[in-house]
This record gives C-alpha cells, sequence and structure tokens, in this order.
C-alpha cells in the first residue's frame, strides 16, 4: 500500500482545496486480493474535517461487476449510484 500526498499529519486543508488531496495505490497478485487489500486500506485510512469519497470507492469495491471486471462508463447508473 501507498499513499501519494502533500499533506502531513496537522496539517490544516485550506477553504479552497483540490479535491484530490492524497491517492491511495495498492497492489497485489491478483484483482481479488487487490480489491481486498484496497478495502482494507480504505477502512483503515483517516481524514477528518472534510467530506471524502471513501465511502463510495468502499461501495464500489463490495459490487460484483467491479469485483468481476464487468464494467463500463454506464456502470455507476447500472447500480443506482448516479441517475
Amino acid at each position: 500500500m501507498r499513499v501519494d500526498t502533500h499533506c502531513y499529519s496537522g496539517y490544516i486543508i485550506p477553504q479552497y482545496y483540490d479535491s484530490m488531496i492524497a491517492k491511495l495505490i495498492v497492489t497485489a497478485d491478483n484483482r481479488e486480493e487487490a480489491i481486498a487489500r484496497m478495502y482494507r486500506s480504505l477502512d483503515e485510512f483517516i481524514i477528518e474535517g472534510i467530506k471524502t469519497t471513501i465511502p463510495f470507492h468502499k461501495r464500489m469495491m463490495k459490487e460484483e461487476g467491479f469485483i468481476k471486471g464487468d464494467y463500463d462508463t454506464g456502470f455507476l447508473e447500472k447500480i443506482g449510484i448516479v441517475k
């Protein structure tokens, strides 16, 4: 697991900030392991004081289509995340 970010412990995010505060990267021997590792990493990732997309990504990690690699540009509509 690797985190790319410019933030550090105690960093105060300015009022007008780039929404990509950090990038979380995991590797594994196969897709199933990578998804499990990413879910666990997201579960343990702590960002306080602002809303994040962590809940969205955790939901994606549980979607059967995503797990199987069966998704396309209409995937979010198909699973009801966007209309």
